[in-house]
């Protein structure tokens, strides 16, 4: 099966790279380098080819080589949904992310109907342990790679529990503010549920009967989700009182949480090895490509950075032939070269070093 490929990409005063020209050929490729060196770059760099904030979620002037002193630009050449296209990301100092498609300028949300990009990242290992933010962002960037509209509804949602917060804080007790902003939230709010809901539902069916050496994670929605028993503008209503005492909107899907358990054996993810936890990370990611795959027709670009430091030879080797046998365009990073061997001939190298204060790309 075919991937959806980058097949050129360039860069211009982004991170570490003051200048970067990188050509693919649709093979699975090994990033090589010391820490520090600009590996990590390359790959939030391919993250901004869809839609949100990146692999870092970073604010557009924290992108930039010098901050504050020139913008930054993305440039690629990629095989998407259907057609090839070109496409440009990039921000002048102090102004927001702009993105153009073929030449003409598109909202991010745009990026989700041509190309679709999953990744994993070292700051995703503790996810099962800390807060349930993380886990909910991790949530929707799946349900975003099944829905590009999620985005549209998350926005609009937080929007309006922002004013609705706004007039909490203010102490506001006249309903009539509050109906309006309580409907959108609800309309919004149903949405995000029910995506996410099909999301989950499809990483189940993906996990079904798949012939894999990672450990399924059975997932569930928990939290405020379940606890709203009828529209969410009626239980909202409700609980003006008790949310005005906080100064915050305590009911509705931002306070949903996702719960994972290693199916075999029986264990939540909170209480498994940080090596299980890891195992299960990437079952959920092949997971998303595999079912990714079948519905477009076409595997998703994969981001893993670091993740073969993390495995064992054998596990590395399966992951590998996992990644080689849905097709995909996976862009790893390494400390070694070593630890892509198992690829082979499967894979493009590329090596980056650091000199003079700015990263270098090498074949």
């Amino acid at each position: 099966m075919a991937g959806l490929a980058i097949t050129a990409l360039t860069l211009s005063h982004f991170r570490s790279h003051r200048a970067g020209r990188l050509a693919f050929d649709g093979r699975p490729v090994a990033i090589v380098g010391p820490n520090g060196a600009g590996k990590t770059n390359i790959l939030e760099a391919v993250s901004l080819l869809s839609p949100g904030r990146g692999l870092r979620r970073a604010a557009a002037d924290d992108l930039a080589r010098h901050p504050g002193a020139t913008g930054w630009k993305i440039a690629a050449r990629v095989n998407g949904l259907g057609a090839a296209h070109e496409v440009e990301s990039w921000a002048a100092p102090g102004e927001g992310r702009q993105t153009r498609v073929d030449g003409k300028a598109v909202a991010q949300a745009h990026l989700g109907r041509i190309l679709r990009v999953l990744w994993l990242v070292p700051a995703m290992d503790r996810l099962w342990i800390e807060a349930a933010e993380g886990r909910r962002a991790f949530l929707d960037r799946i349900t975003l790679s099944f829905a590009p509209d999620h985005a549209e509804a998350v926005l609009g949602y937080d929007k309006a529990m922002r004013d609705r917060n706004r007039l909490l804080r203010d102490q506001v007790a006249d309903p009539h503010w509050y109906g309006a902003l309580e409907a959108q939230m609800a309309g919004f709010g149903a949405r995000i549920v029910a995506n996410r809901l099909a999301a989950v539902s499809r990483l189940a069916e993906a996990q079904e009967g798949a012939e894999t050496v990672f450990p399924r994670a059975d997932l569930a929605i928990i939290g405020a989700e379940g606890e709203v028993p009828g529209p969410l503008d009626a239980a909202l209503a409700q609980g003006r009182p008790r949310d005005m005492a906080a100064g915050r909107t305590l009911t509705g899907p931002h306070r949903a949480d996702l719960a994972a358990r290693y199916a075999a054996k029986g264990v939540t993810a909170d209480q498994c090895s940080t090596g299980e936890q890891k195992a299960l990370l990437i079952s959920l990611l092949l997971a998303n490509a595999r079912a990714l795959a079948a519905d477009l027709g076409a595997a998703p670009i994969l981001l893993l950075d670091e993740v073969a430091a993390h495995l064992d030879a054998a596990r590395r080797s399966a992951l590998y032939d996992e990644i080689c046998s849905l097709g995909a365009q996976a862009m790893m990073t390494g400390t070694e070269a070593a630890l892509f061997d198992s690829l082979g001939a499967r894979a493009q190298l590329l090596q980056v070093a650091e000199a003079e204060g700015e990263s270098r790309i090498t074949e």
